[in-house]
C-alpha cells in the first residue's frame, strides 16, 4: 500500500520535473498550476467555474470525490523510481473505466495511422471501455478532426474528441466571457470555427498571414481597444505582424487575457520528420509581452476537469495514454489518473531513462497496440 511518505516523495518528483532546468519544462509546470494562481483579470467576477478561480486553494467543482485506492491495485500503480514496462495489459485494462489518448504519435503521424490502432479501440470498446480523444492541436475543430478519423477509417464521434482549439472556447465561456469583447486568434482555421460555434467574436487567423508592416518613420501600428482575449495556437501563417498586433492588446488593452491553446515545442506535420510546435509562436508572444500565458491544452487540468465533468468520470478511473513526457503524463499526473507512456511518437526510451528525466508515468510501451499482444500472452 501507499504510504504519506511515498505519495509526498512523487508529488515531490513531480514539482522536480517541471521545474528543471529545461526552460521548456518550467515553462510547462507554470501553465499546469496557472489555474490556481490569482490573477487581475477583470473577468474574474463573471463564473466561479474558472479554472484559475482566484483563491489559493484547488476549486471544488461539485465532482464526485476519488474513492480510497484498492489495496491490491496499489502495488501495481504506486510511484517508483522509474517507470515500468507494462506486462500485465488485462491489469490495467480492469483497473480503469476510460482511456483518454493523445492522437499525434499515438493514433496516427501526420495523415498516417498508427499500425494496430483500429484492433485496439475496438477491443478496448467491446470490454465496455470509454474512449476519449484529446489533442493539442489546434488547427481542427471537433467536427474537421471527426472527417480525420472518418478518414482513417476510425469510428469515432465528434462527442469523443476533445481538441485545444475547443478548450479556448470552452475556457472563455467558462468565465462568461464579456459578449461585447473581442478575440484576437493567432492561429488556424479550427480556433475560428470553435469561437464561431461557441457565439464570440472574433478577429485575425489565417487571413492575417499575408499582412505586413512598413516600418516607416513615425508609423504607428493600429489595433482594437475592444479584444479582451489574445488565443495563440500553432499558426502556418504566422509572421510579425500578428506578433505585433497580440502583443499590442495584451500590453495596452486593459484586462486582455493571454490565452495559448498549448506549448508544445515540437509536433508531426508529416511522419517524416519533428516540426517546430505551436510553443514557438507563444514563446513569442511571452516574450514581447513579458507574460505568462494561461494555457488550456496539456498539461493544463482544464481538459481533464471538463471531461471529467462532462462524463461523470472518477479520475482514479481514466489512464491517460500519450507520447510526451512533459504534456500527456504531466496532463494525467496532474489530473490523478493512471498514465502509460508510448513510444511510438516523440519520446523514445533513451528520453525516458535518461537521469536528466524526472517524469515518470506509471508503465510504458512501444504502441498502444501492444495491448493486443501483451493481452494474448497473459491470457495463454
Amino acid at each position: 500500500m501507499k504510504t504519506p511518505t511515498t505519495a509526498i516523495n512523487r508529488k515531490t518528483n513531480q514539482l522536480k520535473a517541471m521545474l528543471s532546468c529545461s526552460s521548456h519544462s518550467s515553462r510547462a509546470a507554470l501553465s499546469a498550476f496557472s489555474h490556481f494562481l490569482p490573477t487581475i483579470s477583470p473577468y474574474s467576477k463573471f463564473s466561479s467555474l474558472s479554472p484559475k478561480t482566484f483563491s489559493s486553494k484547488p476549486l471544488n467543482f461539485g465532482w464526485r470525490a476519488a474513492p480510497p485506492p484498492n489495496p491490491r491495485m496499489a502495488a501495481s500503480f504506486s510511484a517508483g523510481a522509474s517507470a515500468q514496462p507494462l506486462q500485465n495489459a488485462d491489469e490495467l485494462i480492469d483497473s480503469v473505466e476510460t482511456f483518454i489518448f493523445d492522437c499525434d504519435g499515438v493514433i496516427w503521424k501526420g495523415d498516417s495511422l498508427i499500425d494496430g490502432v483500429p484492433e485496439t479501440l475496438d477491443m478496448l470498446r467491446s470490454r465496455g471501455k470509454r474512449l476519449v480523444f484529446v489533442t493539442n492541436n489546434s488547427t481542427k475543430s471537433r467536427k474537421q478532426y471527426g472527417k480525420k478519423f472518418e478518414t482513417l477509417g476510425l469510428n469515432v464521434t465528434e462527442e469523443e474528441i476533445f481538441a485545444s482549439s475547443f478548450a479556448a472556447a470552452a475556457y472563455l465561456k467558462s468565465i462568461n466571457f464579456p459578449e461585447d469583447k473581442k478575440v484576437y486568434v493567432i492561429g488556424e482555421d479550427g480556433i475560428l470555427k470553435e469561437l464561431e460555434l461557441a457565439g464570440f467574436n472574433y478577429l485575425g487567423g489565417p487571413e492575417d498571414g499575408g499582412k505586413k508592416i512598413e516600418l516607416k518613420p513615425g508609423f504607428l501600428m493600429e489595433h482594437d481597444e475592444n479584444v479582451g482575449a489574445v488565443v495563440v495556437g500553432f499558426d502556418r501563417y504566422f509572421n510579425y505582424y500578428k506578433i505585433q498586433y497580440g502583443t499590442l492588446c495584451i500590453r495596452e488593452n486593459p484586462g486582455c487575457l493571454f490565452i495559448a491553446t498549448n506549448r508544445d515545442a515540437v509536433t508531426h506535420l508529416t511522419d517524416a520528420q519533428e516540426w517546430a510546435g505551436g510553443g514557438s509562436m507563444v514563446g513569442a508572444l511571452a516574450g514581447s509581452t513579458q507574460r505568462e500565458p494561461l494555457v488550456v491544452g496539456k498539461p493544463s487540468t482544464f481538459m481533464m476537469d471538463y471531461l471529467a465533468n462532462k462524463f461523470g468520470i472518477l479520475k482514479s478511473q481514466i489512464c491517460m495514454v500519450g507520447d510526451r513526457l512533459d504534456t500527456d503524463i504531466l496532463f494525467g499526473q496532474n489530473g490523478g489518473c493512471k498514465t502509460l507512456l508510448v513510444l511510438s511518437g516523440v519520446t523514445s526510451l533513451s528520453m525516458l531513462q535518461s537521469p536528466n528525466n524526472s517524469i515518470q508515468p506509471d508503465f510504458y510501451t512501444n504502441k498502444i497496440s501492444d495491448f493486443l499482444s501483451l493481452k494474448a500472452t497473459t491470457t495463454v
